[in-house]
């Protein structure tokens, strides 16, 4: 889930604990345009204190002004829209006349929300029901899907890590690429058998595993929300979990490299037992254009193509390294590329 709207339940939960009255406000449905997405949520507690965003500022400043105005005295969720007439959409900041609706619900140690965080914790992806009528609250598995699903009596939401991201190689842009993509609602695994790279791993919040790749990518029964990327350079760790992920269902498997590595590692990856449809779904080089040259940078290039094909854009409307274009008497941008990242 969103790194914004964890913090807004660990927030919730806190205020709970220390007897504070406080409400969970949530997007449910949008028109027009809107600052947030469905599934956005934002916490208010009774003494004005607000984590979160459900807009671009000023429906959170109406929100805070009623509670110091009236208190938290709401029993039972309700709905709410904002920005239904032109002035309205223009004061609370709604361009384009646009219209948000909100469920406000009072929370207390009935709303689960400590038990939620630790199945949160756990890395469970977690259904949780609010009844509309009385506020009861039921939590359960989840199965991918949906954000957010409001029927007449319920509101559903899901809440956990939705995409999961195997790393191959635990060196230095693996570290940048962990740290963004945790932040991106990805549950992140780096897998190196090398003990010299484990050993300087810095990220104590990203699953560390020590195993040969190719049995993880198997155990870890990829769906069409994982990713696999493989950043060793090293043939000997990166191709059979290449080839593993590539029969996977995974939706996006990349591999670091210049132009000629992935030219022979597409032909020794033909040697197993891959059809050609299959071989084509390797992204490599890896990374979208972005004249990238440190290791942030290329995380970020990474990244972005990741994001790309996980939302559906065209490859068409995509600038790939392979395809990127090069300055009379340079070196290919994609091998300038992958020289930086052997010196990183």
């Amino acid at each position: 889930m969103d790194s914004i709207d964890l913090e807004v339940l660990k927030t919730s939960a806190a205020w709970i604990a220390a007897g504070h009255r406080c409400e969970l406000v949530t997007v449910i449905r949008t028109w027009g345009s809107s600052p947030r997405p469905v599934g956005a949520t934002l916490a208010i507690c009774d003494d004005g204190r607000v984590v979160g965003s459900v807009s671009g500022g000023c429906i959170e400043d109406d929100l805070i002004e009623r509670v110091r105005r009236e208190g938290i005295t709401r029993e039972l969720p309700e709905i709410v829209s904002y920005g239904i007439t032109a002035d309205e959409a223009h004061r609370f900041g709604l361009p384009c006349g646009g219209t948000i609706e909100l469920a406000l619900e009072p929370l207390s140690a009935a709303s689960r929300i400590a038990e939620l965080l630790d199945r949160l914790e756990q890395h469970q992806l977690v259904e949780r029901r609010l009844d509309l009528r009385t506020g009861a609250v039921r939590l359960d598995r989840a199965i991918a899907g949906n954000v957010l699903t409001r029927t007449e009596d319920a509101l559903i939401t899901q809440h956990g890590p939705r995409w999961r991201l195997l790393i191959i190689g635990a060196g230095q842009l693996s570290r940048f690429v962990a740290q963004i993509a945790t932040a991106m609602d990805y549950h992140v695994t780096v897998c190196d058998p090398r003990e010299e790279y484990r050993a300087g791993w810095t990220l104590p919040e990203v699953r560390l595993v020590h195993a040969m790749p190719d049995d993880l990518v198997i155990d870890m029964q990829l769906d069409r929300r994982s990713a696999v990327i493989a950043l060793t350079h090293d043939p000997k760790l990166d191709d059979l979990a290449l080839m593993e992920a590539l029969k996977s269902e995974a939706f996006y498997v990349g591999a670091i490299g210049s132009r000629a590595n992935n030219a022979k590692r597409r032909e020794r990856l033909l040697q197993f037992d891959l059809t050609e449809a299959q071989l084509q779904r390797l992204h490599g080089p890896i990374g979208l254009y972005i004249g990238s040259k440190t290791p942030s940078e290329i995380a970020i290039s990474i990244l972005a193509e990741m994001t790309a094909v996980k939302n559906g854009v065209p490859s068409a409307l995509q600038v790939n390294h392979a395809a990127a274009l090069e300055a009379p008497g340079t070196s290919a941008c994609a091998a300038e590329f992958d020289s930086k990242i052997r010196v990183a």
